[in-house]
């Protein structure tokens, strides 16, 4: 393991003198990938350093612990230092698992109304309203590709992207069916109802790494409909893709622009099809795999809010607060810390199995 850190501070060394290179400086592609690698290193190294200024500390306490002056100060050392080296062990063992390069990416995220009628279509409003005021807090850019309202100010479908470095990861633990249990607007004899929707967060697709065959797309054009102003409602904007091999079928309006809307159109295809090739090799691989998107059935939920007891419950970790109100107004940080470190210990567990096996 020593071996391995070493080479890694070595790396972290050499991009740090790239950065100071002149030609580097001037070539601003290069200088923003060293830069990114530099940055995402950062943490892992000062935790290298301090396991190895903890092991060296260490070392010297042994040393002297049979000492007659100095002995018992170093078996205090001892002491502290060592279930200190096993905190930094253990914070090392998760910095060094495997990341997922398509964390890096921009996520397309589509909310569907599951089962509930219009009560599900409010609620699926407020999970889009949620997961955009969590994406801006976190820096990232939220841009709405495509919305079908209801006539009570729900949506029955609404397709965004939220850009940024990491997008992709920082929101995919929000995929899944979300239940909702309260008295609906619309109920008039004061019964709790129980509502869903279904969440996708994708990975935004590049051409590299899903190419569309023109003969396979089938784009039709139309004037929008909707509250998007008189200029969306008066020209043919409105861009739909059906993909023929697969019965995919995209829209996108949200823009003026036809050329745009074609644009995101095929970046939400992309982004389909590389989240179902995605899943192919899962399953080819016989990996446990939630799907992301399913019928929107009340038992298939990952996450249930419920507002008389003002509680928000994860069923995948069995993480439970009573914030309803503040998880709702996109406070998800909590959730999703407890959601990764569950994720990076199941990892963890994968690969103490796999090496025993080995």
């Amino acid at each position: 393991m020593l071996e391995k850190l070493e080479s890694l501070e070595a790396e972290y060394q050499a991009l740090e003198r790239q950065l100071a290179d002149p030609a580097v400086l001037t070539n601003q592609s290069e200088y923003q990938r060293i830069s990114k690698r530099y940055a995402e290193m950062g943490h892992l190294v000062e935790t290298i350093r301090s396991y190895k200024e903890a092991l060296t500390h260490l070392a010297e306490a042994r040393e002297l612990q049979s000492d007659p002056e100095l002995g018992e100060m170093a078996r205090a050392d001892i002491a502290a230092l060592e279930p200190r080296i096993r905190e930094l062990e253990a914070e090392l063992e998760l910095l060094l698992l495997p990341k997922d390069p398509l964390d890096e990416k921009n996520a397309i995220v589509e909310i569907r109304a599951g089962t509930g009628g219009e009560e599900a279509a409010l609620f699926a409003a407020e999970l889009r309203d949620m997961i955009m005021e969590y994406a801006r807090q976190g820096g990232y850019r939220v841009e709405v590709l495509d919305t079908s309202l209801t006539d009570l100010g729900g949506v029955s479908k609404v397709v965004f992207e939220v850009s940024g470095p990491g997008a992709y990861g920082y929101l995919k633990y929000e995929a899944g069916v979300h239940r909702v249990q309260r008295v609906p607007a619309t109920e008039t004899q004061g019964r709790i109802h129980t509502s869903t929707a279904t969440v996708a967060v994708m990975p935004e697709a590049e051409e590299v790494d899903v190419q569309l065959d023109p003969a396979d797309l089938e784009i039709t054009v139309s004037r929008a409909s909707g509250p998007g102003g008189q200029g969306v409602n008066t020209t043919d904007s409105a861009v739909q893709v059906l993909h023929k091999p697969t019965g995919l079928i995209v829209s996108c309006m949200e823009s003026r622009s036809q050329i745009k809307n074609k644009e995101k159109a095929l970046a939400i295809l992309r982004s389909r099809l590389l989240e179902i090739k995605r899943a192919e090799e899962a399953a080819r691989r016989r990996e446990d795999r939630l799907a992301q998107i399913g019928a929107g059935e009340r038992s298939e939920k990952i996450r249930t809010y419920n507002f008389p007891q003002s509680r928000v419950t994860d069923h995948r970790i069995g993480f439970t607060t009573h914030d309803l109100e503040g998880v709702l107004a996109g406070d998800l940080s909590k959730l999703h810390e407890a959601l990764r470190k569950a994720d990076q210990e199941r990892q963890l567990e994968a690969l103490s199995t796999a090496s025993k096996t080995a």
